[in-house]
């Protein structure tokens, strides 16, 4: 077997799947999806073949004929707690195509559903999040980024429900006995009260970019090419239209700067608060946490985030999780560019110095590990989601931002596109970066140790704080805070979530309870409505036993199922006395069921590492 990523079974000596012909019945009472997939490989194969799976229930495998023959397969007996279950399909000569029917599991990695009562519009709900290895929880697949697929979609719901995907959407209509292909039967796809969805995505992606979602959702319509869509009625959609009004124009920014925007349309999908990320770049349909939205135009930063990744990450992906920086680096770079244009330098400088705290603060969580401080650590035999963290992003980063420093902006500029033109719609590792880089940058690795910022650990010294007026002002006043000076009212009278939040990331971490509650009592930090400055707040308290904000951080951690804010504050408490930690068991036993799978996996791997 040839391994071509720590974390898929697939075996690089045989071709991958290129295209997989899909077709889900949601079965919300259930939690579980019946479902069939006709799987096309890149070439002709004879002989066993793997795929990833975990938790799937797979019911038969089949030839792609008018008369279709039983393939053989088998699953690994136990399921490896990071990989999952190797489906190994023994197949006829030269086979090109095949089909499998199977079901979900109600605890399928990817899928949240929510029951009526959990959600804003009153009905049923199911949301995937695929990356990084959860695709295979949904569908048998070479579930590995350097096997990228195109994939049609038929999705089979409740008629009172609408769906989504990051594909296009080609009609809604009803179901007919020809469509199931043996994902269940005529009586179940065709019965009274369902619709179907269609979708097709026509480019490339990799599998962790295969997303859907369906509920009781409705859109507003933002540009040409740009829509948001909502679970939550009216109020939720006028909220997400004022703030991500500026988005069309972004789009342009970004073709203005990194050429070509490919994939038609961008849609945004504002998802129920348990949705556990800020963002998630599907193309097409980037899902959202609803707290980006925070009536100021501030979470239109996540957006060119995930509009920056419409070229890198989704036109060029990494090839493995080892290789994430080439996604979130490039990204993150991008995304500054873009707020830049946009929102003005200073704007884009307390990004980049919100990073820069967050960069350090990532050396001391991986203090006892540094191989995670690494632009390409070593993860065989590591869920990539137990050691998520800012490092690919902010590091990565400082390693581009170094490069433009070198050779200038301009030259920055034109290599970036070259790079993009050149292996847009490939998976690449960071050995082929540097080949290209050293290819078309003369002598950069006399200038800069390339070795170092990529293999080495920590933050190398020629990394670089951001120097704006802005960023210097506020890192000086929260030098301040441990004489016990306050910023005057004066002094932040123009302040937005992202200067306080910059302020408060800056703080010691040794102050007094006392300190904290004066800064509360006169900003009232605790009640905002930002996530990322109240976070930021009660991560400063609980430290100091400051037992008055335990209802905070308890209504928080109920509320919202972003990790950004469950691993900050889980940590905190599981780290203080054991009243903080029973106080956190208690709020998780309570708020699980709410959280999406893989966060929820997340919170008990942090309760657990500190019991």
């Amino acid at each position: 077997m040839a391994p071509v990523d720590p974390h898929s079974y697939t075996d690089g000596a045989h071709p991958v799947v290129s295209r997989a012909t899909l077709t889900f019945y949601l079965d919300f009472a259930a939690s579980t999806i019946h479902a069939s997939a006709l799987l096309t490989l890149s070439a002709p194969h004879s002989g066993d073949l793997l795929l990833d799976t975990r938790a799937l229930a797979v019911h038969s495998a089949s030839t792609d004929a008018d008369t279709p023959e039983p393939i053989p397969f088998s699953l690994t007996a136990a399921a490896d707690p990071v990989l999952g279950t190797a489906l190994t399909l023994t197949l006829p000569p030269d086979t090109t195509s095949f089909r499998l029917t199977f079901s979900t599991s109600p605890a399928a990695s990817a899928l949240q559903w929510l029951a009526p009562p959990q959600t804003a519009s009153a009905q049923p709900f199911v949301f995937s999040q695929c990356q990084s290895i959860h695709a295979r929880s949904i569908f048998p697949c070479h579930d590995t980024p350097a096997a990228r697929i195109t994939f049609s979609l038929l999705l089979n719901v409740p008629e009172q429900l609408s769906a989504v995907a990051s594909a296009r959407h080609v009609a809604r209509r009803d179901p007919l006995p020809s469509d199931h292909r043996g994902a269940c039967d005529d009586e179940l796809w065709c019965a009274p009260g369902r619709i179907v969805e269609e979708f097709q995505m026509e480019q490339s992606v990799p599998p962790y970019l295969f997303a859907f979602a369906a509920g009781g959702i409705g859109f507003r319509d933002l540009g040409p090419r740009t829509r948001v869509y909502a679970e939550g009625g009216d109020k939720v959609l006028d909220e997400a239209a004022r703030e991500f009004a500026g988005v069309e124009e972004m789009v342009k920014v970004g073709e203005g700067l990194f050429g070509p925007y490919e994939w038609e349309r961008f849609d945004l999908l504002v998802l129920p608060p348990s949705f556990p990320y800020g963002g998630m770049e599907n193309p097409r349909m980037v899902f959202l946490t609803p707290t980006v939205i925070k009536g100021d135009a501030a979470g239109a930063q996540v957006v060119a985030h995930e509009l920056a990744h419409s070229w890198t990450g989704n036109l060029i992906t990494n090839k493995t999780n080892e290789d994430f920086w080439l996604n979130e680096g490039f990204t993150t770079y991008a995304e500054r560019r873009i707020v830049e244009v946009v929102q003005g330098e200073e704007r884009a400088a307390l990004n980049m110095g919100i990073g820069w705290r967050g960069l350090n603060r990532m050396m001391e969580r991986f203090k006892d590990n540094m191989e995670f401080t690494k632009l390409k650590p070593k993860m065989a035999g590591i869920d990539p989601d137990d050691v998520y963290s800012e490092v690919p992003y902010e590091k990565g980063f400082q390693f581009l931002w170094r490069i433009e420093r070198e050779i200038g902006r301009p030259a920055f500029d034109e290599f970036l596109k070259k790079y993009i033109a050149t292996f847009k719609f490939q998976s690449i590792d960071t050995e082929t970066f540097l080949e290209f880089l050293k290819a078309n940058v003369s002598a950069i690795e006399n200038q800069i140790d390339l070795h170092l910022w990529v293999e080495g650990t920590g933050i190398p010294p020629d990394a670089m704080e951001p120097d704006s007026a802005t960023y210097k002002k506020i890192c000086s006043l929260a030098a301040e805070f441990k004489s016990g000076k306050l910023p005057s009212e004066d002094e932040v009278a123009n302040w937005s979530g992202q200067e306080w939040e910059l302020y408060l990331e800056n703080l010691p971490t040794d102050v007094e309870a006392s300190q904290v509650t004066a800064l509360d009592e006169r900003y009232k930090l605790s009640e905002s409505r930002d996530y990322e400055v109240k976070v930021a707040f009660l991560q400063l308290a609980i430290p100091t036993g400051c037992k008055c904000y335990f209802n905070e951080v308890e209504k928080c951690l109920k509320q919202v199922g972003r990790m950004k804010y469950l691993r900050p504050l889980y940590s905190s408490l599981a780290k203080c006395s054991s009243e903080e930690k029973m106080l956190a068991q208690r709020i998780f036993s309570e708020a699980q069921e709410f959280y999406h799978p893989i966060a929820r996996s997340v919170v008990e791997s942090i309760l657990s590492k500190h019991s």
